[in-house]
Order: C-alpha cells, then structure tokens, then sequence
C-alpha cells in the first residue's frame, strides 16, 4: 500500500492523529498530515509544539474544500451543534449552519477513501423524537448525508476503559469508505488502574480542604471517594460529613442523609401537583412524616439552622415549563409552599473525587479536571499533567507548553489515542483490501 495522506480536522491536542499515525506505523504503512484545522489558540500552540514545522490553518468554516490538498483518509472529531432544522433523511442540506456541514462539504469534494469520526456519546440520541428510537434525528441525519455521498458507514460506542486506559470514557465512532463495509466490533480488551499510569512522589496539594479529609478519614478509607452533596451510598463524602460549613450536631448529619434520599422520590411530585424532577424542596410536615423521632420544633430549629449556615435552601418547588417551541426549563412553582433542599454544587468543592491505586477515574471533562484528587504518599494532590496526558493515552513524547489550566480545558475534550488507534486499524485494513474508486485508488 502506497503512503498514506490524510488530514485532521478540529485537531485540538492531536490525539486522533497520534492514534492513526501508531496504527499506520505499527501495519508498516507510511503516513503524511496534508492538512490540519484548529481554532483554539493554546490548542494551536501544543500542536505545533510536538508536531514542529506544521502548518495549522483556523477557522475551517473559512477555508474553501478545494484549496485543501488531495487525500485518502480524513479524521475529525467535530463539535456536535444542534441541528435545530434537520428533518429526518432531509439529506446533506440539513447540516448546513453546523460545523458537520465543513466535515460533509469536504467529502463531497475530495472523495477521501476513508473517514474516521468522534464525538460524545450524547450523539446517539440527540434530537430523539421518540424514545423507543435507537439513535436520533441529529446522528440519523449525518449518517444519512455520508451514505447519500455513497459511503458504506459504520458506529458504535466504545468505552476507553475496554482499550487499557484507567478512565471511563464513553464515545461514539463513525467509520466510513467507499467499498465496504467495516465492522467495529469485537476488539480485543484489556482494562488498567490508576496505579499503572501514576506518577510517585509529587508535592502534596497543602489546603484546609486536604487537611480536613486527612483529619477526618485514612488514605485508605478516601480511594474511589466522591466529593459532593448530590448523590448519597458509600462512596460519597458530603460538606456536612466534612462540616464544611459549619459544625453541625451528629442528629443534624443524620437529618441530612435521610433527606438526601427522600427528596428523591416522585411522590412527593404527585403530592405538590407538579412534574417529578430529581431532588425536591420537602416541607417541614412532609420531612417529619419520615423524620418522626424529634419533635417539630426541634425538627424545625434543625433545619433552620442549616439554611442559615448554607447545608440547605428553603425555596419553592420547581415546575416544568414547555415553552411555544418545545424548548424546556425549570421555574419556581410559586403557588406551591416552599421547602428544604439540599445545596448540590459539586463544583463548590475543591476536590470532587479522590483517585487510589486501583481506581478507574470516571469520564474527565473539562469543568472538573483540576478537582481529580491524588492519594500520594498518603498525602492527596491533583493529578499532574503527565497523568492527565496518560489518561487518554498519550505518548511520552508528548509534552504541554502550555498552562495547567489550558491544558485541563483541552484534555476534558480530547480523544483517547489507544482506541482511535484500534478503530483506525480496521478501517486502514478494510480499505488496504478495496481501495474503491476514492484517493487511494487514484
């Protein structure tokens, strides 16, 4: 097979390039970026700082498809946008006013041989307009554009966690070419932990946070933990275990973890007359119907305290509100009484989860990155830019010039090069076999 080209759109860190390129190298075929689009300046910067020399062009919305040089494969994983006039099998002019459109425009120009996209899993059901469908209207749509350009078309979702990599991470590849058809099932597997990227002996994150979690529990009793008010079980830490706002009696603790699960249940939804939705303002009557064992007015001062020192709001339920063009809000139910709720921002914590040896961290984004804890030498940190690199499979090689914070906003967007490299071995191997009548074939 002769040298591969191919081009990498919406590039951000370089990931998918990086995946393609190993699985070219490692089928002994030789491979050539023509072309690369990033729009992000200190995206740009990391970009040309570990491939040096390259030319990264802006905004693809602005470049013309026909002074993009020839190519076999294009890689892109482009920002989904809602397609908020696509009808059902409308065909290629419904992408248009969304970046897909500069993917599709580009196909239809350049017949590549092979197409290999990525995006979030929310992809599947976006714009669903029944929830029996398997997919919906949004990845229905973008199928429908490629097989219109008469391309053989393939998805699935693929977890990282399946392909060596410590972290949960759920995403949607689309594989297409022009001759046939390429399955992406069945990979071989292999799972990792925390420990096998970890870094040892990294300066410890000194704070009245990690010094409270240190005072409170062992190291060991903190591995896998989660750090916010939402959600209740044993793997959570909530503000008031840690008394973040103030100290609170152990009947107060109590209180909170009951009503962390109460506030739950839809019938209270039936009982205020409004649409269920997940974690309910409870009056004072509807707390001490299941928190009976103190009197009222204790159960009253209790309560009143914690609004006081910020554990709870008292406000009115939230009603769900359709509006003339289907879009849906919450808004207060002034009609209905007010209640005690729990304050669940997550991001209000410094930390949020706390990572041992043996842990999988859960999907990293970009909003939460800088809140991943460390146990290290029995002491915590925030993961070091190494192991954020490493959490999506990055080389060694690779290396951040730019700021923690930037690179945290990217890397909560990137691919997971080792299964970008799985996906592109079978659809370099499908069209090695039939080159079809697109680039390769020329």
């Amino acid at each position: 097979m002769k040298n591969i080209k191919f081009i990498d759109l919406f590039a951000g860190l370089g990931g998918t390039r990086i995946g393609f390129e190993q699985a070219c190298e490692e089928m002994n075929i030789s491979s050539e970026c023509v072309f690369t689009s990033e729009i992000k300046p200190y995206a740009v910067e990391i970009y040309k700082h570990n491939f040096s020399g390259e030319k990264v062009f802006g905004d693809i919305t602005k470049v013309k498809e026909s002074d993009i040089p020839d190519f076999d494969f294009l890689l892109a994983g482009f920002p989904c946008q809602a397609f908020s006039t696509a009808g059902r099998k409308a065909g290629f002019d419904d992408a248009r006013g969304t970046l897909f459109f500069d993917v599709a425009r580009i196909i239809k120009e350049k017949r590549p041989s092979g197409i290999l996209l990525e995006n979030v899993e929310g992809l599947v059901t976006h714009d669903r307009k029944d929830k029996d469908s398997v997919i919906g209207n949004t990845l229905e749509t973008i199928l429908d554009i490629l097989k219109g350009l008469d391309y053989k078309v393939s998805w699935k979702v693929l977890d990282a966690k399946l392909f060596g990599i410590p972290q949960t991470r759920k995403r949607i590849y689309i594989v297409g070419s022009l001759n046939k058809d390429i399955s992406l099932d069945d990979f071989q597997s292999g799972t990792k932990v925390f420990n096998d990227i970890q870094e040892k002996g990294l300066p410890p994150l000194e704070t009245d946070f990690t010094k409270r979690l240190l005072k409170l529990y062992q190291p060991s009793e903190l591995e896998g933990k989660a750090i916010k008010d939402k959600r209740g079980g044993a793997n959570n830490i909530h503000s008031w275990d840690l008394e973040l706002k103030g100290a609170l009696t152990k009947e107060q603790k109590g209180l909170m973890s009951t009503l962390l699960k109460e506030r739950r249940k839809k019938k209270w939804a039936l009982l205020k007359g409004i649409v269920w939705m997940d974690g309910m303002p409870l009056t004072l009557d509807e707390i001490h119907s299941f928190y009976s064992h103190v009197e009222m007015s204790e159960l009253k001062e209790l309560l009143d305290d914690m609004v006081t020192k910020k554990y709870l709001r008292f406000e009115h339920p939230k009603e769900l509100i359709i509006s003339e063009n289907g879009m849906k809000s919450r808004e207060y139910a002034l009609h209905a009484a007010k209640g005690y709720n729990i304050v669940t921002g997550k991001l209000s914590f410094e930390l949020n989860k706390i990572l041992g040896k043996k842990c999988i961290s859960p999907t990293i984004v970009a909003t939460e990155a800088d809140r991943i804890g460390v146990l290290d030498n029995n002491k915590i940190r925030r993961i070091s830019e190494r192991e954020c690199l490493r959490f999506f499979g990055f080389p060694e090689w690779y290396e951040s010039n730019i700021s923690h914070k930037d690179l945290y906003d990217l890397i909560g967007n990137t691919v997971v090069t080792p299964v970008i490299k799985s996906v592109s071995h079978r659809v370099i191997g499908a069209i090695a076999e039939n080159p079809g009548n697109g680039a390769l074939a020329k």
